[in-house]
């Protein structure tokens, strides 16, 4: 991909995004730690399949939630998963 292509986010290969019913909530599950997930986060890192740009998930966001600050928040939360190393 050329330096210059637009971020297509996917979770690295050594994590699993999980719903635990237990919990009623997403976990990123890692090999020897896991995150619990709040808000939106989940539902947000489940667009990341390494096939959709940020700006393409921003907008399948907003078609569920048009009143949201979404250009905004959403390339946020990516980089701050991506700067953990959750993001590839």
């Amino acid at each position: 991909m050329p330096a210059d292509a637009p971020w297509r986010p996917a979770l690295d290969r050594s994590i699993v995004l999980r719903y635990d019913r237990v919990r009623d909530a997403d976990l990123l599950l890692m090999p020897e730690r896991a995150v619990r997930l709040s808000g939106a986060g989940g539902g947000i890192l489940r667009l990341c399949d390494g096939r959709r740009t940020v700006a393409q998930i921003v907008a399948e966001l907003a078609a569920t939630f048009p009143d949201a600050p979404l250009d905004d928040e959403v390339p946020a939360f990516l980089e701050r998963v991506r700067a953990k190393g959750w993001l590839r």
